[in-house]
């Protein structure tokens, strides 16, 4: 147990000493988002090559937590005004939602001859943690739709990333922070983002530790209540932290594996980012919504990771927030319906009876 133990801990210290070099040389080659992006490509590529880069829940929650209060401390009162249009974009958003579903299963399911569970379950955008307990209901190809649904989250962060950099010319790595700030303002801050925390993990909200730790955030420097910013280095810290949570998706998947999945991975993404760009220029031009933030709410996937995205790109993150969570929900209540109908079609049709999954896997908060 002992040298299990020290393995653990060697490869957990290969995996943040990588993805903060990685980081670090984000920044000199003068990558957009440097912490968040260097750290992704890296430790996907340790994950393929068989790292163990897994991060104790302890560390990902932190990283969750703080990153939840600094996307929150990016809420005003100009975004509050802009409340009543969210409905509507909500509506078209769910209408992208529905085709990309559509498409990638045809894609999958005729374009690629894959069996009706895989082709289905393959083909939700994000939700990823829901879609793999209730795939397991099934008799779907788990390892065919896990590839599918990481690849897709590592090349939205790949592609919307530098994208958005262009997009907003004038952007920064980190929001400036306040002259002035005293330990007290920092110790409610924190004291009372940590109760929203804590409430929004145990309510089983979808992203629930860093979206409680965002509304309350919210709240409080949206109402004028506090000003601290978080600090640069615990923010960039907590943006590797993040990287390395992304990369680790790719964990456990071999190369030949990959190499295999790829041209379906490629064509989902493909079809899952095109579709919502169509829903996304519709909510532009109808609503009269920011390009960048809308595009952000309405990527297949990541709640996390994008709504960290539109404050480092300080385009609205409670907006962005509050669309992932949508997608997130009405794809958490769809996918059990539909494995019970599979499960039953399947048992009907007399093969072997599915394994069934016990829940939401390894507690990780996941879009």
């Amino acid at each position: 147990m002992r040298a299990v133990s020290r393995q653990r801990i060697v490869a957990l210290a290969a995996t943040l000493v990588l993805a903060a070099l990685a980081g670090a040389v984000g920044v000199v080659l003068g990558f957009p988002v440097p912490w968040l992006l260097g750290p992704v490509l890296a430790v996907s590529a340790a994950s393929i090559a068989g790292l163990d880069t897994r991060l104790p829940l302890t560390l990902r929650g932190f990283a969750f937590f703080v990153l939840g209060i600094q996307a929150g401390s990016g809420v005003t009162p100009a975004v509050l005004e802009q409340l009543a249009l969210w409905p509507a974009s909500f509506a078209i958003q769910m209408v992208g939602v529905g085709f990309v579903i559509a498409a990638s299963y045809a894609f999958l399911r005729r374009g690629l001859g894959w069996d009706h569970p895989t082709s289905l379950f393959a083909s939700m955008p994000g939700a990823l943690s829901f879609v793999v307990a209730a795939a397991a209901q099934t008799r779907a190809d788990m390892t065919r739709v896990a590839v599918v649904q990481s690849v897709r989250l590592l090349m939205l962060i790949g592609v919307l990333t530098p994208t958005l950099a262009w997009l907003q010319s004038d952007i920064g790595i980190l929001a400036a922070g306040h002259a002035e700030t005293g330990a007290g303002e920092y110790a409610v801050m924190f004291a009372l983002c940590g109760v929203g925390g804590v409430l929004g993990h145990f309510s089983r909200v979808p992203g629930g530790m860093m979206l409680g730790a965002l509304i309350a955030s919210a709240i409080l420097h949206g109402g004028g209540f506090v000003t601290a910013p978080i600090p640069a280095t615990l923010a960039a810290f907590c943006l590797v932290l993040l990287g390395a949570v992304i990369g680790a998706r790719l964990r456990g998947i071999s190369r030949r594996e990959l190499a295999v999945l790829m041209p379906a991975s490629v064509g989902s993404f493909i079809i899952g980012l095109g579709l919502s760009a169509i829903a996304a220029v519709a909510a532009i031009f109808a609503l009269g919504l920011a390009p960048g933030k809308v595009a952000l709410a309405y990527a297949p996937g990541a709640l996390e990771a994008l709504t960290v995205l539109a404050f480092q790109f300080d385009v609205d993150p409670a907006y962005v927030a509050a669309h992932h969570v949508v997608r997130f929900l009405a794809i958490a209540l769809l996918v059990p319906l539909l494995a019970t109908r599979i499960a039953r079609n399947g048992a009907a049709e007399g093969g072997p009876a599915p394994e069934t999954a016990s829940g939401v896997d390894g507690g990780e908060d996941r879009g």
